[in-house]
């Protein structure tokens, strides 16, 4: 039997069922299977299964337990065509991997639409009425409420940086007018959302079932390893990954993935001028600093917290890792660990400079427009000089950017928003955030 338990080290072992509605371990950690095998899916096909019906096929072979929870259920209700991922070859053995064509117009939708229907279900088994926290950069935040505002078992409170995401994000976070729903503006940077949204995920404040959506839900790891399968499958050689990299769930799924079997080869990680990735892998030093302002804000991350199932997986347990940061302000790999690390990531950071010419470049060549996070793993697969086929994963829509786009190609319409929009601004503290959600959803 499959059980899931803390990176940190906690006693407490949980099954499927309570992975479902999981957040933060006890002890504060983040929740990793004690087995599972991706082997057996090398030589899985999409041949007669439907997108739909592949990825519920990975769900059951990551956890037999999870049948019942995806068998009968419609994982991606918010699509309006086939969910499956668009690839496109933009240079010779250079391709690209859309993953925004789904609701969100980004590729959270792939991860929590599945998690929002099986949560739903989860509760209604319960007979319990939950409550998601989440912290957003940008895309996770409209997706996730997405994925529940149609539900009868959940209410959602979503926290997002004030005034650091786009107007197209906010507003597509904000313009939802449902009950169950609540925006908070933060006045402060993402980590600060995370910071808070960890915080009240480990004490419950509320006497009821908390459940993270982000990253730090297991979930969220299966259904982006699904379209990494699938990925794998529509090549004969192993690849490599390049991925705009922030919160690091999107590279960590590869990377596990990796490690179970699928063929993949090596895993690039584009940043921005918050290049905390970069510095850590270059380095094997994680040294957060302060979260600077850019044209690519779901990257504007300084502590990934997808991150520390890496150094668990790296490491064999991640105790020193936040007590190292509390004390020093930065973590120090092992020179075994950064070896490990080296032999399969790389990165490289794109100021916001660098996008803008990367924006234009990419266009005057593939005759595309891609976003501002999309365009950094682009060109890092552009420079890739190995024979192996190389797949850039975009994770956003052009739309989503659309005046950071115009800026630079004054023929790319900018997009606007006129719905009104309902949200909270309030300070970067627990206590205030607590405080205005008891009195919303009291």
């Amino acid at each position: 039997m499959i059980t899931y338990n803390s990176t940190r080290g906690s006693s407490n072992t949980l099954s499927f069922q309570d992975i479902i509605l999981s957040g933060v371990a006890d002890d504060g950690g983040l929740y990793l299977p004690n087995k599972t095998s991706l082997e057996n899916l090398s030589f899985l096909t999409q041949e007669n299964l439907s997108y739909e019906d592949f990825v519920k096929t990975i769900f059951i072979a990551l956890d037999k337990d999870a049948a019942p929870y995806v068998d009968e259920l419609k994982l991606y209700p918010g699509f309006s065509t086939s969910p499956e991922p668009v690839l496109k070859e933009i240079s010779d053995n250079k391709f690209v991997m859309e993953l925004f064509h789904g609701p969100t117009k980004s590729f959270k939708d792939y991860a929590l639409q599945p998690l929002g229907a099986i949560a739903d279900k989860r509760l209604s088994e319960l007979s319990e009425r939950g409550l998601v926290v989440v912290a957003t950069s940008g895309d996770t935040g409209s997706a996730a409420i997405e994925a529940v505002k149609h539900s009868k078992n959940i209410d959602i409170v979503v926290l997002h940086p004030s005034n650091k995401i786009s107007e197209y994000q906010r507003k597509q976070m904000t313009s939802i007018s449902q009950p169950n729903v609540l925006n908070i503006a933060i006045e402060g940077s993402y980590d600060d959302c995370q910071r808070i949204v960890k915080e009240m995920l480990s004490k419950n404040p509320f006497n009821r079932r908390l459940i993270s959506l982000n990253s730090i839900n297991w979930l969220r790891v299966m259904g982006q390893v699904s379209y990494y399968v699938w990925l794998t499958n529509q090549f004969s050689s192993p690849v490599n990954v390049a991925i705009p990299s922030g919160n690091f769930g999107n590279a960590y799924s590869a990377w596990f993935g990796r490690s179970h079997g699928l063929a993949i080869n090596n895993i690039l990680c584009s940043t921005n001028v918050n290049d905390v990735l970069n510095r850590f892998i270059s380095s094997g030093t994680l040294e957060p600093q302060t979260t600077q302002p850019s044209i690519a804000p779901s990257m504007d991350i300084q502590i990934p917290s997808s991150l520390e199932r890496l150094v668990f997986d790296l490491e064999g347990n991640t105790l020193s890792l936040y007590d190292s940061l509390a004390k020093t302000q930065k973590f120090n790999l092992s020179t075994d660990s950064i070896r490990k690390l080296q032999q399969v990531f790389s990165s490289k950071t794109f100021l916001d400079e660098e996008i803008k010419s990367e924006i234009v470049s990419i266009y005057e060549k593939s005759n595309i427009i891609f976003d501002p996070h999309s365009v950094t793993s682009i060109g890092m697969s552009l420079e890739q000089t190995d024979k192996l086929p190389t797949i850039a994963v975009c994770t956003a829509s052009p739309e989503k950017f659309s005046e950071s786009i115009n800026s630079v190609i004054s023929s790319y319409e900018v997009v606007n928003n006129s719905e009104s929009e309902s949200f909270l601004t309030l300070e970067n503290t627990v206590s205030v955030v607590e405080e205005a959600i008891a009195v919303s959803f009291q």
